[in-house]
């Protein structure tokens, strides 16, 4: 497993990432103690979570559970010093965590002391802000998005006082680098410029969803990464399931994320389907499995990723590891290119 660096941290993550948030509700303790150990064997150093976490719904009473859960491996011995821990705080969230008021600097220091506490350890080693307090365009919302109700000397000023906390937990040892997620190429960019003027952390990394079927990302978010140097951490680099072919001819696997909420966060479209079918179809002529060509199709990309990948179950985590030394050959990229441009952003 190849290493990339997170920003201009210092921190380097393998190229994959361990995500986490069925951890407590689809996937049990045992079986997710056991899926860290797996993804370490195979050469994974980075894992994901979230103090909303887990989902599949969402829940108040289940706020904080999968850090627990990571906390409960920690505490029994788990290899702690193996792993860059990374963890989120919520924004804007449906109110599930604080009412969904949001995070503020005040805030910035109570979230990071809780999951402290739950994960059992001392120190964060990414620290991000989950949903940007002033909106965004992810997860579908760009084809209605409306950033004209925003307030720019608000959000430079919420900048500020969240930097400056940031640079307290920093320098009390709390946490080692700081990231964003569903952020936007000027927000990227003003947090960068905030950090410089206030003395704050700069940013290390973006969570942002990216896969075959989502390319958001190729664009300005590219040319802010490559210059500005910031990681993105690449989250649904399966398309929520999509692209295992599960759902494929009508399925619906018992217990899946489609059974559960209907519609995949909204990526079950008109189109999707047969976009999937196409990436499916071209993984059978290059005889690679699907799963395995979306996941090492990210390490092809012209700016540093780790793709985040779930597992339920430590059946589908073998599968997807199974996959971990795949590259793909100049060819297939290409035509991946080619599907994608005739089949551009399905959902």
């Amino acid at each position: 497993m190849q290493k990339v660096a997170l920003g201009r941290s210092g921190i380097e993550v393998s190229e994959w990432c361990l995500g986490t948030m069925t951890w407590g509700t689809h996937t049990s303790e045992a079986d997710a103690h056991r899926q860290i150990e797996m993804s370490a064997d195979a050469g994974i150093t980075f894992m994901d979570t979230a103090e909303m976490y887990p989902v599949n719904p969402v829940a108040k009473e289940t706020v904080g559970r999968t850090e627990e859960v990571i906390g409960s491996w920690v505490a029994k011995g788990g290899r702690r010093d193996d792993w860059v821990i990374a963890t989120k705080v919520a924004g804007n969230n449906g109110g599930f965590v604080r009412d969904g008021k949001g995070y503020t600097g005040k805030i910035i220091h109570e979230a990071v002391d809780a999951s402290l506490r739950r994960m059992k350890t001392d120190v964060i080693d990414l620290y991000q802000l989950h949903w940007p307090n002033r909106g965004s365009y992810m997860f579908r919302q760009n084809w209605t998005f409306d950033p004209s109700k925003q307030d720019r000397q608000k959000t430079l000023d919420h900048m500020a006082d969240v930097l400056l906390a940031m640079a307290e937990v920093v320098k009390a040892g709390k946490v080692r680098a700081f990231g964003l997620s569903n952020e936007s190429a000027w927000g990227t960019t003003r947090w960068i410029d905030v950090a410089e003027q206030v003395g704050g952390p700069r940013v290390a990394s973006v969570q942002n969803e990216y896969s075959l079927l989502c390319r958001l990302y190729d664009t300005d978010m590219a040319e802010v990464a490559v210059n500005e140097d910031v990681t993105l951490a690449s989250f649904s680099p399966l398309g929520c399931g999509l692209l295992t072919g599960k759902y494929q001819n009508g399925a619906l696997p018992k217990g899946s994320r489609l059974a559960i909420n209907g519609d995949l966060g909204g990526r079950k479209s008109d189109r999707v389907f047969d976009v999937t079918q196409a990436y499916i179809d071209l993984a059978a002529r290059h005889a690679v499995d699907p799963v395995h060509m979306a996941m090492a199709w990210q390490r092809t990309r012209p700016f540093k990723v780790s793709a985040i990948f779930g597992a339920t179950t430590t059946g589908q985590l073998e599968h997807l590891l199974a996959g971990r030394d795949l590259h793909l050959t100049s060819e297939l990229v290409a035509e991946i290119d080619t599907v994608h441009k005739a089949n551009p952003m399905p959902y």
